[in-house]
């Protein structure tokens, strides 16, 4: 290796690419380190640009500077640890962005986002986040996986994988969380489903309820371009902008003002309505959904939601308390899923849809590959809300294989 490079986070809107340490097989904890025979070191193929990272990047969590972010990774094995048994080298392998001992309560009964052994502090670990065990980012040229035999999804043939990179790299975080979102809502054959959002786990989330049997599907944004990237597969869109309600503006496609189940891809940096659309309102998605799904349906929220928000617009919102009406909610009955995507729960489903060609999620999502050295104008595109899912290219193998 003694090549690494990595995108590192230096303060509000600021991150850079970076000389990084090569990783090593081995853990660190409270101070403490040990050998990870149970690891394996990757040499990363690819790895996207998350609107997580971008939460980070805004300013708008207790990240510190330094931080080498990414946690949606697709890479090869290079080396393995002596306890490795089924994972080769020379696997492409897909990365669940939660990190998983497989040997707590949670994991065995699949609640592989809230791990109780990988992060000493709180449930659930996750690469280059925040609060979230302090493991190494992976948007960077190698990386280190623990418990690789339980942790990683091997591609069952090169070939077809590196035809396949830009559909396969989603299946790390952003196409399982989509899935998972519209799923826990419970969209099924003929549902008709409203998508709060259209960033790309908006649209990864749109492509799952297609995938799902959804009869339509309505994704709301207040940029027009990831509108037009919402159409452009077959979703009918609102503009959040307007003044027009959102329950008339589904009756408008509809005839209803109400649909089967909602999901919230937007999270605690929610802006208003119509005229306020330009004021952060941090509850204003989950009022929404709420409102306009049917009495029984289901609602999703995939879109994070944090303890503490530095940033937030009052002392309440800083501390993760929101005005909801929870009431409204509870008059109709709707049941609620929240909480990181276990990702290993739909991944290996995913991938088999992505190989046998039931699904276009990198069409979907807009993937836009750049190299690792452009990250820093991939975050400030995003930013501004481009209708594209970043792709990095550490060492130039999805440019080769377009």
């Amino acid at each position: 290796m003694s090549d690494n490079k990595g995108v590192v986070y230096l303060g509000d809107g600021k991150v850079d690419v970076q000389s990084i340490d090569d990783p090593k097989l081995e853990l660190s904890y409270r101070g403490k380190t040990r050998q990870c025979h149970h690891g394996v070191i990757l040499k990363v193929i690819s790895t996207n640009i998350c609107g997580s990272d971008q939460h980070m990047v805004r300013g708008r969590t207790t990240a510190p500077a330094g931080m080498v972010l990414g946690h949606e990774i697709t890479g090869e094995v290079v080396e393995a640890g002596r306890d490795v048994e089924f994972i080769k080298k020379g696997d492409i392998c897909s990365v669940p962005f939660n990190i998983a001992c497989g040997r707590c309560r949670c994991c065995k009964e699949g609640d592989t986002g809230v791990c109780e052994n990988v992060n000493p502090d709180r449930p659930g670990a996750a690469y280059g986040y925040v609060d979230m065990g302090g493991w190494i980012g992976g948007q960077s040229r190698y990386v280190m996986v623990p418990y690789a035999d339980w942790n990683l999804l091997a591609f069952p043939d090169r070939d077809q994988a590196l035809a396949k990179i830009r559909d396969l790299t989603m299946l790390s975080d952003i196409f399982p969380t989509g899935y998972h979102g519209a799923y826990t809502a419970g969209v099924t054959t003929g549902s008709t489903v409203y998508v709060a959002g259209a960033g790309p786990v908006g649209l990864a989330c749109a492509h799952a309820a297609q995938l799902l049997g959804a009869a339509v599907v309505i994704v709301g944004d207040m940029v027009e371009e990831r509108l037009a990237q919402a159409r452009s597969f077959g979703c009918e869109t609102v503009d959040l902008k307007t003044e027009a309600s959102l329950p008339d503006m589904i009756e408008q496609i509809l005839g209803s003002r109400e649909v089967d189940c909602a999901v919230d891809c937007v999270g605690f940096e929610a802006r208003g309505h119509g005229g306020e659309s330009g004021v952060e309102k941090p509850a204003t998605v989950l009022n929404q959904v709420m409102e306009v799904t049917r009495v029984g349906g289901g609602v999703g929220i995939p879109g994070l939601y944090v303890t503490d928000d530095p940033g937030g617009v009052d002392e309440a919102a800083r501390t993760g308390n929101l005005s909801l009406r929870i009431g409204l909610g509870w008059a109709k009955s709707l049941h609620f899923t929240t909480g990181q995507c276990p990702v290993m729960k739909y991944n290996r489903g995913l991938m088999m849809a992505i190989l046998h060609d039931r699904c276009q999620i990198a069409k979907a999502v807009n993937a836009t590959v750049i190299s690792l050295e452009d990250a820093p104008q991939g975050y400030a595109d995003f930013d501004q809300g481009a209708a594209k899912k970043f792709v990095l290219d550490p060492h130039g193998v999805l440019a080769a294989s377009s």
